[in-house]
């Protein structure tokens, strides 16, 4: 009976190394790409022509269309545009004069840790936070995923005046007498005085728990399973390729370029960016140049 407890005592004591060993070198990675559709009705779209909406339709496409490689173990992740050598300087957010462009985005569970290098008017910050937690609502429908069963999991998520991708016109849901008078009450050749971001967004997410980590691309994580599928708004980020433990491990290292705010401090920097650039605007006439007029 006492040999048997040894026995029992070493099996345990076994299982907790190979357990604990297990997390520390386990590693994987993840390659997403990400679409966004566009509607050209949202930025100005009455004004342009067929062929200037086309153009930026085209444009935004090469912007928004995008590689990621998300790097994750058990506890951390790294979730980072791949580079391309035709595309120097990466991508971002460009917009009458408005830029922003984002960077490497860390993610730990176990320290509820979130940081973001995050560039914006030629200014790099490094956004230091916690984690934002989702409060995912999980079902019993699945689908395949390439060769993992992937099951679905829906959020309302808040937005703020960072989130452009989520961004519509003023107006947009209401019947078309509304929009009228609202088009025509708050008419301006501001292009940002027509567009708001709206103020939460229902999120789909599929996750696999083939592979039982909490992570997932971009800010999305809190699954018990890697998040392979997303869509919110416009925006779809899916899963293309997975490579668990791959031959050559890399360091999952945290982004640390950059003044450090947190999303609140960042979200209030844009929004008095974009207060400036309307009131430079409108001071100008809503016209690009200045001078004046004859």
């Amino acid at each position: 009976m006492k040999l048997q407890s040894i026995k029992l005592t070493i099996s345990v004591l076994a299982i907790i190394v190979t357990t604990c060993s297990f997390a520390q070198e386990f590693q994987g990675k993840a390659y997403y790409f990400s679409k966004t559709t566009m509607d050209m009705g949202n930025f100005g779209g009455r004004q342009m022509s067929e062929q200037q909406k086309k153009m930026i339709a085209d444009r935004m496409k090469s912007m928004f269309e995008k590689t990621f490689i998300l790097t994750f173990n058990k506890e951390e992740s790294i979730y980072k545009e791949e580079e391309k050598l035709d595309a120097p300087g990466g991508g971002g957010f460009r917009f009458g004069g408005f830029s922003m462009t984002g960077g490497d985005q860390y993610k730990n569970i176990k320290d509820n840790k979130l940081l973001i290098e995050q560039e914006f008017f030629g200014k790099q910050f490094l956004i230091n936070d916690e984690l934002k937690k989702l409060d995912w609502v999980m079902t019993a429908e699945t689908k395949q995923i390439g060769k993992y069963m992937a099951m679905k999991a829906t959020a309302v998520v808040e937005l703020d005046n960072t989130d452009f991708m989520s961004a519509r016109r003023r107006g947009r849901g209401r019947d078309n007498a509304d929009s009228a008078k609202v088009s025509d009450s708050t008419k301006t050749n501001n292009p940002m005085d027509e567009i708001e971001i709206p103020k939460t967004q229902t999120v789909t997410a599929w996750y696999t728990p083939q592979i039982p980590i909490n992570q997932g691309p971009g800010d999305y994580w809190g699954l018990p399973g890697l998040i392979l599928e997303v869509s919110a708004g416009r925006t779809t980020i899916l899963c293309s390729k997975i490579v668990m433990n791959p031959g050559e491990k890399e360091d999952i290292k945290r982004p640390s370029k950059g003044k450090e705010v947190t999303q609140k401090e960042y979200a209030k920097i844009i929004a008095e960016k974009m207060e400036e650039m309307s009131q430079q605007f409108r001071g100008r006439g809503g016209r690009q140049g200045g001078g004046r007029r004859n």
